[in-house]
């Protein structure tokens, strides 16, 4: 790597981390680094660079670059890796403003589950919102149109799209301008087919969604952050089967289901687990139809299985 004499130091932010080479863009350049030695001593719970990191870095002789100290995140996207890894923090994307979650109408048909569990890693991480609804060129029944009417009812932000017929597109492109967004959501989703429509010089791969699962083959395999316009970073990143909580606790999970705030506090036993409790104010909203019983079973799965 050159001589381990520090030069001056150079600021940037991380755009692609693959096989222990972190990319960085700094003066419109992208530079080839790898980490000092010493900071691979700090890696312990957390990925310690990720994509969207700001960092510090010198000029080795070679022309490679050295990262000599990655500067304070104010934000973090983080899972938890699925098994058999031991659990950490993995960094999605450090320091987005907010990120938009892409889920198809159809083919394959929204997965409330799976939406639900990207909303509650957002609330976590106090990181914005919005949901992108994709492929409404097949929306073809009443019913397409419902899961958009849920999340609209609960207060998240929906903007229907099509990478076919060009809906919603600018008004994405307005979404993400001046701003580091994360572009995530489930496989055969089409994220790269509207990165591709926003941006046809992107020339992302795309993938087709298989008739008999209706699962998307995952298109994006390395998490990388895009640059195409001067004033938006796109992190896009690979399509997501699991996603896993990193430092939720179970008493937690309560307060980020937005349309359960109301009731908190206000059943017969606290602390209340909302599972089988009598005078349990937030199911009896559930029955009243005040919370929709998807979401509902969405709490019920992940407070039972994630913890």
């Amino acid at each position: 790597m050159g001589s381990q004499d520090q030069g001056p130091l150079y600021e940037g932010m991380v755009v692609r981390v693959h096989g222990g080479h972190y990319y960085v863009r700094s003066r419109e350049n992208v530079f080839d680094c790898q980490m000092r030695g010493r900071m691979k001593k700090s890696w312990a719970e957390s990925d310690l660079v990720a994509i969207g990191d700001r960092v510090r870095w010198s000029l080795a002789e070679d022309g490679s670059g050295v990262i000599e100290e990655v500067l304070p995140r104010k934000s973090a996207l983080s899972r938890c890796p699925p098994p058999p890894r031991r659990p950490m923090e993995q960094v999605i994307v450090a320091n987005p403003d907010q990120v938009l979650v892409v889920f198809s109408v159809r083919n394959p048909p929204p997965n409330p589950l799976m939406l639900d569990r990207y909303l509650v890693a957002c609330e976590a991480a106090k990181l914005p919102v919005i949901l992108i609804a994709n492929k409404m060129d097949l929306c073809e029944e009443v019913e397409d149109r419902e899961v958009i009417a849920l999340y609209q009812r609960i207060g998240y932000d929906v903007l229907p799209t099509s990478a076919v017929t060009g809906e919603g597109i600018e008004g994405l492109r307005e979404l993400l301008r001046g701003k580091l967004s994360v572009f995530t959501g489930p496989s055969g989703v089409g994220k790269s087919s509207l990165l591709n429509a926003l941006w046809p010089g992107l020339d992302l791969e795309v993938g087709e969604v298989s008739e008999y699962h209706d699962r998307g083959r995952h298109t994006t395999v390395v998490a990388r952050l895009l640059h195409p316009e001067p004033d938006i970073d796109v992190a896009d990143t690979p399509g997501l089967r699991q996603f896993r909580f990193w430092d939720i606790d179970p008493e937690q999970l309560e307060a980020f289901f937005p349309e359960m705030r109301p009731y908190l506090g206000a059943c017969r036993f606290t602390p209340c687990t909302h599972m089988h409790e009598p005078e349990c104010a937030v199911r009896e909203a559930v029955e009243r139809g005040d919370i929709h019983p998807i979401r509902y079973e969405s709490y019920a799965k992940m407070f039972e299985y994630e913890f």
